[in-house]
């Protein structure tokens, strides 16, 4: 059966004239989807706990559930319903962004968005949820030099584990870009699997772990569009 790994960005309502009004779900909507996998015995699990059913070692009804950036509001607005259903997720941070905004993407979306502090991230934490890394600075890593790629992918661990006291296991590519380079560095700095987002479900079993397709669930998509995501080759097709 194969395994959406689902990708979130912001869970909140989308301000008015922002864009890329995608990279928003609604606390209501995302409430709305978690009780649907819920209802149908669907375990939701952060990266690390998925991980033994994403490589076909065991099986089982899951979705991995992540959200790329670190923002505040998956904290106040994701974490409540992620706890009361008893689901976990991963949260993918960039390091040397803690507890500042988007700066990497501000001008083009037109919206600051808060990033989760330090304090914020212990407290995702200790809830259960898991702190991946998503480089230091968020940039386009096919682009750096080796030094540069180096420490953006090693350093964003270095800085977690340090800001954390925990291990940091998950990698996230900025915009998805990473070839066979990149992902040989993020293998080489001691992660244990990386994601992109390239659109398709994991087939367990038969997937470069450190290229692992994800299914965006995105604002912009009408509410039977999500059903399609997990049960159907919706995403698998592309």
């Amino acid at each position: 059966m194969p395994i959406p790994i689902l990708m979130y960005h912001n869970i909140a309502q989308a301000p008015k004239g922002v864009k890329l009004r995608g990279l928003y779900v609604s606390p209501q909507r995302f409430r709305r989807q978690m009780a649907l996998l819920q209802r149908f015995g669907y375990q939701g699990l952060s990266m690390t706990a998925a991980l033994p059913y994403l490589r076909g070692d065991v099986q089982g009804k899951v979705v991995a559930i992540t959200f790329d950036d670190g923002y505040r509001d998956n904290l106040e607005n994701a974490l409540p319903v992620l706890q009361d259903i008893g689901f976990t997720a991963t949260c993918y941070v960039v390091s040397a962004a803690v507890g500042g905004d988007n700066r990497w993407d501000a001008e083009q979306l037109g919206v600051h968005k808060p990033l989760m502090s330090a304090a914020e991230l212990r407290q995702w934490q200790e809830a259960g949820m898991e702190v991946g890394a998503h480089s230091r600075h968020h940039p386009r890593l096919p682009e750096l030099q080796e030094s540069a790629l180096r420490d953006e992918i090693r350093g964003s661990r270095e800085d977690l584990e340090s800001l954390l006291g925990a291990p940091v296991t998950q990698f996230c590519y900025p915009y998805g870009a990473a070839g066979r380079r990149e992902q040989d560095v993020v293998r080489q700095a001691g992660f244990l699997a990386a994601v992109s987002v390239r659109r398709a479900r994991v087939r367990p079993g038969k997937e470069n772990l450190f290229d692992l397709p994800r299914v965006m669930v995105g604002g912009h998509h009408g509410p039977h569009v999500f059903p399609l995501q997990i049960w159907t080759k919706h995403e698998d097709r592309h």
